[in-house]
């Protein structure tokens, strides 16, 4: 993971080439490329991705404008709460795995990719705010920012960009962190009040109120299953319209 975050930051500063990463690859892992599921032809897809997206620019220049590649993407009603946004950005949402991966992105400037996709989705769908708020949190806090690679990532996640996750896939964060962080590893590791929680029972702390405020941890910011059906009902106007 440290090394594919090292080229991430060594392409988005310039150090590093597209063309001399892509020799390199082909160069040391040719047979591996063959196999969908391997790391090489995973960071391979990645790679096509990050140059996908520029191109996208530069036909569909409206994206540098903050507009979505779908225009009804525009007619989701978003909610405009603050209170919530600061919560996520600072990892105080009640979801353990999100309070995790944010709370790690602000100590260390980085997230893997699986992580992004999760807290993306709990930002867009879950909480339903404006998908260019996370977009320019992370634009700023990354330290292997990338221009279009994230505003195609976050359009991606609000199934509101090119070939986009469709609107209906919402992540559950809990089952996303028991197959991910099984054992509740990362979880203590960035958020110490949970740390004496039993690993059946991290992922989602089944707690009182009293319980959670003796561990001075945070209830959750929302109900996973109403607001992926608050989700769903929006986006399926919105995309009807």
């Amino acid at each position: 993971m440290f090394l594919q975050f090292r080229k991430n930051l060594y392409l988005s500063l310039g150090i590093l080439s597209i063309r001399t990463c892509l020799e390199e690859l082909f160069r040391t892992h040719e047979r591996s490329l063959l196999r969908s599921q391997s790391g090489p032809y995973v960071f391979f897809s990645e790679l096509m991705w990050r140059e996908f997206y520029r191109h996208i620019w530069v036909f569909f220049p409206q994206l540098a404008s903050g507009e979505p590649f779908r225009e009804d993407g525009n007619q989701i009603p978003w909610r405009n709460s603050p209170a919530d946004l600061r919560a996520w950005q600072e990892g105080r949402t009640g979801i353990p795995i999100i309070d995790a991966a944010m709370r790690c992105f602000n100590q260390t400037g980085f997230m893997h990719n699986r992580l992004r996709m999760i807290v993306a989705s709990f930002l867009t769908k879950n909480l339903l705010l404006d998908w260019r708020l996370g977009e320019e949190y992370f634009l700023h806090n990354l330290i292997d920012a990338d221009v279009f690679s994230n505003n195609g990532g976050w359009q991606w996640s609000a199934s509101v960009g090119v070939d986009p996750q469709p609107y209906f896939r919402v992540f559950n964060p809990i089952t996303q962190s028991e197959r991910y962080d099984e054992q509740g590893s990362f979880i203590r590791q960035f958020v110490p009040e949970l740390k004496l929680v039993d690993k059946k029972l991290i992922h989602t702390p089944k707690l009182t109120a009293l319980e959670i405020k003796k561990l001075g941890y945070c209830p959750p910011l929302c109900d996973l299953n109403f607001s992926r059906k608050r989700a769903l009902e929006s986006y399926a106007q919105a995309f009807r319209k």
